[in-house]
């Protein structure tokens, strides 16, 4: 009798297979669902008597499935998943039991299509059989889709640049009442942050040289915070007496962008902005830190991880409440962004972080989202794509402000932006420039209205 015992599960569960193949073999139903497997009860037992079985693992749906994980020579496995704890990138077990997914769905269809080929023709005992199939998989679909995304924030802060670091590269000078209705529209369509203008010298930037007044234009506006740069106590000063009520200092990881950019070594600025961040903060005038070429540089090429994080943490030090890393001249890619976000959130915390991406190798999306999972929460954008680098020959614009906010949107993650409304201040000073909004999205969008309008 205990020999009947011991075999009495593997007995029950060749009957069970039995009959679930005699069944299957003889409908057109839908790819098996997972409600058509044995018991997994009955599996469950059955593993426990093989010699080099691990315990099958419950996942989200209720059901198990076998994970693959290595057993030591007692034949147990971790049950707390201990080995997936330490991984720096999570993510990827999530996309392995996708993959396992998706192997699954694959060899199902398959089984179908040779059923159809052998001519087992018959019809569906239980219709409602097929429909809970249906259901159960979308529903597999959407949790794998939660698990591998679930590293997003449910609301990302953007930061619009178009008017600063988008303008500031124009060849022609844009006229102030122009740049103050373009701050209007981007504020009425939600954005929380418009940087405005900076306060540097018009012998180096010229397209920006009404910061004064574009500053006193806009000092009424109470919905949202209006930044400007300062790369010094002189423009600091200038900043405040126009009415700034908070400014931003402009940093570099790579030595000779800082020499060319700004006209000094890299511990020479970050002196500079020790001064500016003591005033700001007996003025109580809250300052952002800008880390450029934090990626790589025209001049030295690859920047290393640990010289970003080195100007970063100088910046978090010294006051800054928020610092924005930027990829300047945009060569960036997820493969080279992971190890620098690693690097620097090893020193500042994730939350006081911004990621400002230039889209020159149209890389711009994929580095934010991989930012996204990383636990980045604020992204720098400009509207209309509008932007470059006067200082990095070749560089193109900022990712485009729709482009960022349509994405997000996607995932299911709040911005508090009206798109349409963002759409327009992007139509508006694109056609000012004469040409062609720098967004896909806006692109797209439009050619469906007008597309649309002629039915």
């Amino acid at each position: 009798m205990g020999g009947f015992s011991f075999f009495s599960p593997l007995l029950e569960f060749l009957i069970r297979i039995s009959f679930w193949f005699l069944f299957t073999m003889s409908s057109l139903e839908e790819p098996l669902g997972f409600d058509k497997l044995p018991s997994m009860s009955t599996i469950d037992r059955i593993q426990r008597f093989s010699a080099g079985a691990c315990r099958p693992r419950g996942d989200d749906m209720g059901n198990c499935w076998i994970d693959g994980r290595s057993c030591s020579t007692s034949n147990s496995c971790n049950e707390d998943h201990e080995e997936y704890t330490g991984e720096t990138f999570p993510w990827r077990r999530h996309l392995r039991e996708m993959s396992e997914g998706e192997a699954f769905n694959q060899r199902a269809k398959s089984l179908s299509k040779n059923r159809v080929k052998l001519g087992h023709v018959g019809k569906s005992r239980n219709r409602s059989d097929q429909q809970y199939s249906s259901k159960c998989n979308d529903r597999a679909i959407w949790d794998m889709t939660n698990k591998f995304l679930k590293g997003i924030p449910k609301f990302v802060k953007i930061v619009e640049v178009g008017p600063r670091d988008g303008l500031q590269n124009e060849k022609n000078i844009v006229p102030t009442s122009v740049k103050v209705e373009l701050i209007r529209r981007l504020v009425s369509s939600g954005l929380p942050v418009v940087e405005a203008t900076s306060f540097v010298s018009p012998k180096w930037v010229p397209q920006l040289a009404d910061a004064k007044d574009v500053m006193k234009a806009v000092c009424d506006i109470e919905d949202a915070r209006l930044p400007v740069l300062t790369p010094n106590l002189k423009g600091f000063e200038a900043a405040v007496a126009a009415g700034a009520k908070e400014v931003a200092v402009f940093a570099s990881a790579s030595e000779s962008f800082s020499k060319s950019n700004i006209n000094c070594s890299i511990e020479e600025s970050l002196a500079r902005y020790r001064a500016v961040c003591l005033a700001a903060k007996q003025r109580s005038i809250p300052v952002r830190g800008y880390v450029s070429c934090v990626v790589g540089c025209p001049v030295e090429g690859v920047i290393p991880p640990s010289k970003v994080a080195y100007v970063a943490k100088e910046l978090y030090d010294m006051g800054c409440f928020e610092i924005s890393l930027g990829d300047t001249i945009g060569v960036g890619t997820p493969g080279t962004v992971v190890p620098m976000l690693e690097a620097v959130m090893a020193v500042v915390p994730a939350e006081k972080l911004a990621v400002h991406f230039h889209d020159t190798y149209g890389q711009s999306l994929s580095n934010i989202l991989i930012s996204l999972q990383m636990g980045i929460s604020t992204v720098d954008s400009s509207v209309a794509g509008l932007g470059g680098c006067p200082y990095a020959k070749g560089a193109s614009g900022n990712v485009a402000t729709e482009d960022v906010v349509y994405m997000l949107n996607g995932l299911g993650v709040k911005t508090n932006i009206d798109l349409a409304k963002l759409m327009l201040a992007g139509d508006f000073i694109s056609d000012h420039l004469g040409r062609r909004s720098g967004s896909k999205t806006a692109v797209a969008l439009c050619r469906v209205t007008t597309d649309a309008s002629k039915i």
